[in-house]
């Protein structure tokens, strides 16, 4: 399994449906490299039909021997599919997480003070669907995929189209892990094969991390169909505020971080940052400083783990990187960066614009690339006022010194997670998501957890 894992002259493209490898028999998809433009591969994603017959078998399966596993056995399933693909993914530790949990998975219990017992069970939904994003797919399919089996679904997931083949090859060792046929399946698609799972009627769950406007067409889908269960992880714009107390050096370091990590392409990138007027100055040169540096470092390798700045996932998203900078020149001129790289491949340089326009679209719409946005406050009122002026609230980050300061701004930031000294920071053990646009629900930690279950209420006289 590991040989073929890893074997990349012969490519993941096919489904993984009832533990067998199958090619889809739908459109032809074209992937290519976004560090020089060169093909990688051309395959058939999934039809209508595929998508059917996955479903299908999900549905057999919850019915059959995978709604007799006790906790302990879909334990020790998730476990054996972690070990798979412990040696070739970081991302493991989230399978390992929820294959701890296959087996808490507690009800709860009333006193009889009114003549009845009362106990309430938490009981698997049925077929659940996980449709990732491409900026770290693998991670997105074990935030899905793990608590949806560790509660006793069955579990469909679909990859972004533009980066399908981790998961497309992480389905291959689904057999090995002991799952039942059609108990945890990966399918290929664009987006209508994502809008067929969305709005089938044979799905009770559907579990999607993308755009606001996509995951808006999730949830109408969903509701249209058989009201369907969602949890959206969508779209941010995430303030980062830092106070004249905060540790400079550091604080230049994390933000430089909360905008360039993947390149920017994260859905809690700090894209706003608010600077005291008082460290301003200074702060923007050295965060300047930094972001030459990561210019000087284009074209590298994003397979080479030295490569700390890659390019953008593929044309569409480096066109709309670009156009976004233009229309912020219309208004302020980049202080740093700005340029396209006039080499091959999808690269561009972290930019950063001073007071832009607050009306126009580099402020208030998610990027989703290295492009920053920078204000000075005075007051602690109107940072506060600052970061919450945007529709989206799933991050934000804050950097001071006075513990009070941060208890208490952290409080007031509309967002799912507030990192203090930190930015975009995530973890197994506590829920992901966010206020507003920024999507329901959440992913991670117990919470999610609670996605994935349905409570029923038995009354006992």
């Amino acid at each position: 399994m590991e040989t073929k894992l890893l074997d990349t002259t012969v490519l993941p493209t096919t489904n993984t449906i009832e533990n067998k490898p199958c090619q889809g028999s739908g459109p032809e998809l074209s992937l290519s490299n976004p560090k020089d433009c060169s093909d990688i591969v051309t395959f058939q994603t999934s039809s209508e039909d595929d998508v059917n017959r996955a479903i299908a078998a999900a549905n057999k399966a919850f019915k059959a021997e995978w709604s007799t596993f006790s906790g302990v056995k879909r334990a020790e399933c998730l476990n054996k599919y972690a070990d798979l693909l412990e040696q070739h993914t970081e991302e493991i530790a989230y399978f390992e997480n929820y294959a701890g949990w296959a087996d808490k998975i507690k009800g709860d219990m009333y006193p009889p003070d009114d003549g009845y017992y009362k106990i309430v069970r938490h009981e698997p939904l049925g077929t659940c669907v996980g449709i990732t994003a491409w900026n770290s797919s693998i991670n997105f399919f074990s935030w899905k995929a793990g608590p949806a089996l560790a509660c006793g679904n069955t579990v469909i997931i679909k990859p972004s189209e533009k980066s399908p083949l981790g998961t497309l090859a992480a389905g291959r060792l689904i057999e090995a892990a002991g799952f039942p046929p059609g108990v945890f399946q990966v399918i290929s698609g664009a987006g209508q094969v994502g809008m067929q799972l969305c709005s089938h009627m044979d799905v009770q769950k559907v579990s999607f991390t993308g755009s606001t406007m996509t995951g808006k067409k999730v949830q109408e889908a969903a509701a249209k169909s058989n009201l369907k269960r969602v949890t959206l992880e969508l779209g941010g714009k995430s303030p980062g505020i830092v106070f004249e107390d905060a540790d400079i050096e550091a604080a230049v370091e994390s933000s430089v971080f909360g905008i360039t990590v993947n390149t920017g392409q994260v859905c809690a990138a700090t894209s706003r940052l608010f600077l005291h007027e008082s460290i301003a100055t200074t702060f923007l040169e050295r965060m300047k400083e930094r972001f030459v540096g990561l210019a000087n470092s284009l074209g590298g390798d994003p397979q080479d783990r030295s490569t700390s700045y890659g390019p953008l996932v593929d044309k569409a998203q480096y066109e709309r990187v670009i156009g976004y900078i233009e229309a912020g020149r219309k208004d302020s001129k980049p202080f740093v960066g700005g340029k396209e790289h006039t080499n091959s491949g999808y690269f561009v340089e972290p930019t950063i614009f001073l007071n832009p326009n607050k009306d126009g679209t580099i402020y208030k719409e998610e990027i989703f690339g290295p492009v920053l946005c920078v204000y000075t406050f005075q007051t602690e009122d109107e940072a506060i006022a600052l970061g919450n002026e945007t529709e989206y609230g799933l991050a934000g980050a804050i950097y001071t010194e006075n513990l009070k300061r941060a208890l208490r701004t952290s409080a007031q930031l509309r967002a799912g997670t507030v990192s203090i000294n930190a930015a975009a920071v995530i973890c197994a053990q506590v829920p992901m998501g966010g206020f507003g646009q920024s999507g329901i629900g959440r992913e991670l930690g117990e919470y999610a957890l609670r996605h994935y279950t349905e409570p029923k209420t038995i009354w006992i006289k």
